[in-house]
């Protein structure tokens, strides 16, 4: 008989909805997780239809089987880190927010998804001011892309100058860490990210743009890199810029999947191949 040697994986959890098309949501989340050699777990909070080319449908899934899904993983997991992504309305961020207060589940990622890539709105206006004023408190870090910021934080955002401010703003409402990824900045040759730490200190993450349209599920990959290295005991900084290289590497090494123009999805394979040229 073998006696095997098994292994105790860091447990990382996702909040967030679901992705028929595979690119982003909760999907995109475990491929990330799993490729960062977490076990990935998960609590569904609505459920999409969509492909690459847009979004159909959204169903929210009822206050008790989110609250059941948060219990069922505190009685038998033992979760490091987890992440939000889509949370539809505000009902279903209360209720994230009050299993969160109730449940240890460590440092808390929020990645505040409001609109697709094919333009559709995921989150209400009302549910937009509870994360400001409720997920925001809790956040360990958070990782809005511009829009995003210029939403929660009340201001354009037309500089790295902005950034600073509104990352400040952001730390004010309540986030330790803020990250603002400047993909959307179009005046720059590079993608640069810009990170406020809760000690004051800053960084800054360039990498190139590449002319590519196949960018779907980038913000939810991010930050599921990163709650992945910070529950394997990375620092925050190891863990943003192992998300950084990621993202590089899954956009600049591209797939064709779907019929889609303009929104396909990441290659999340991609940097494992870089890691092995290391």
């Amino acid at each position: 008989m073998i006696i095997m040697d098994t292994k105790k994986p860091a447990q990382v959890l996702t909040i967030a909805g679901t992705d028929s098309g595979g690119g982003a949501g909760i999907q995109a989340d475990l491929k990330t997780m799993q490729e960062r050699r977490v076990f990935g777990t998960c609590v569904v909070v609505a459920v999409t239809a969509q492909n690459t080319l847009g979004v159909t449908d959204v169903a929210v899934m009822p206050r008790h089987i989110i609250d059941h899904q948060f219990a069922a993983l505190a009685e038998d997991l033992d979760i490091k880190a987890a992440k939000t992504g889509m949370l539809a309305n505000s009902a279903v961020v209360d209720a994230v927010v009050e299993n969160y207060q109730k449940y240890d589940f460590g440092p808390l990622v929020v990645d505040p998804v409001m609109i697709a890539k094919g333009g559709a709105k995921l989150l209400s206006d009302e549910a937009i001011e509870a994360v400001r004023t409720r997920l925001l408190p809790l956040a360990y870090l958070i990782t809005p892309n511009l829009p995003e910021a210029e939403k929660l934080a009340g201001m354009p955002i037309k500089n790295n100058a902005d950034a600073k401010a509104a990352a400040a703003r952001l730390q004010e409402l309540g986030a330790q860490n803020v990250l603002i990824k400047g993909g959307h900045f179009s005046d720059s040759a590079k993608s640069r990210d810009y990170v406020l730490f809760a000690d004051g200190s800053e960084l800054e993450l360039a990498s190139p743009r590449y002319e590519t349209s196949n960018t779907h599920g980038t913000g939810d990959t991010i930050s599921s890199v990163i709650v992945s290295e910070i529950a394997k005991g990375k620092s925050l900084k190891q863990a943003l810029q192992i998300g950084k290289a990621f993202i590089n590497a899954a956009i600049s090494d591209g797939i064709q999947v779907g019929h889609g123009h303009g929104h396909g999805p990441l290659n999340h394979w991609a940097y494992r191949e870089v890691e092995n040229e290391i």
